[in-house]
């Protein structure tokens, strides 16, 4: 059952960006996807419902907008003139940086469901998720709220090593529990790239995503290596895309969306 005329209703495809554990970078990937595939000549809003840890407005470099009311809900906050890529965040709405969200499940969860129902995207390609780490409160409402939209799938973001990919194994069961699709693992911070002789180290072992991946029988789209260039950007809210297409990075990145772009015509033909 869908409204009318939902918020919704112009996004073409909605993608989550899931791990089971923090600080395996998916803001990062979040913010780089947005990025390449409006590179490739798409809209894209990002919904960031990490409420606790809300990084994807200094992301962008617009932590000091505010959101404003239209007569269908919120106007999202939009990045650049051409407005192709807008962004929804518990970030704009706190009064002060340093503000802590310290709430209990149920009002995080109105929250969500406010965020999913009440904000005025228009047209979008692509509508990407953000998510906290885990598969508890937030997840459940998150999924539930989008499930009338039919989302596209979850990408499930790893680092290399074995407590992570364990972490990210649960994810998928939650994946297979909410009836949700799982378009593909990245192993994130696959490795460290001197910026001085190119040279590769893996600091984090290496290849945990692609087994797991391979194991579950889910397609690996690929390793992103740690990159200084990409943090700096990412630091900065600078585009890292149109900055450092030398970087190992890119191409890593590149064919992350390609596969993406890809996996949507074949859904639509």
């Amino acid at each position: 059952f869908l409204p009318e005329r939902s918020n919704l209703s112009g996004v073409r495809h909605i993608l989550l960006v899931l791990s089971g554990k923090g600080g395996v970078g998916k803001s990062t990937i979040s913010t780089e996807l947005a990025l390449s595939l409006r590179h490739s000549g798409r809209k894209v809003g990002i919904l960031d419902v990490d409420l606790c840890g809300p990084s994807i407005p200094r992301m962008f470099k617009v932590q000091d907008n505010d959101v404003h009311q239209c007569d269908s809900g919120w106007v999202p906050v939009f990045v650049d003139q051409d407005k192709s890529i807008s962004l929804m965040s518990i970030g704009f709405l706190l009064e002060k940086p340093d503000d802590a969200v310290v709430w209990r499940g149920p009002k995080k969860n109105a929250l969500i469901k406010q965020f999913v129902a009440d904000v005025a995207w228009g047209d979008l390609d692509f509508l990407i998720v953000d998510t906290p780490p885990g598969t508890s409160d937030e997840h459940i409402s998150t999924v539930e709220a989008l499930r009338p939209y039919q989302p596209l799938g979850a990408i499930l973001v790893t680092t290399p090593q074995a407590v992570s990919v364990g972490d990210v194994r649960r994810e998928l069961t939650f994946c297979k529990k909410m009836g949700l699709r799982v378009l593909g693992i990245v192993e994130n911070m696959s490795g460290f790239v001197c910026p001085h002789c190119s040279e590769c180290t893996n600091i984090f072992s290496k290849g945990g995503g692609e087994e797991l991946a391979k194991h579950a029988g889910v397609p690996f789209l690929g390793c992103v290596p740690l990159d200084p260039q990409l943090s700096q950007s990412l630091e900065e809210g600078r585009d890292f895309i149109q900055e450092f297409p030398k970087s190992s990075a890119f191409p890593a990145l590149a064919h992350i969306t390609q596969q993406i772009l890809d996996g949507t015509s074949q859904q639509s033909s």
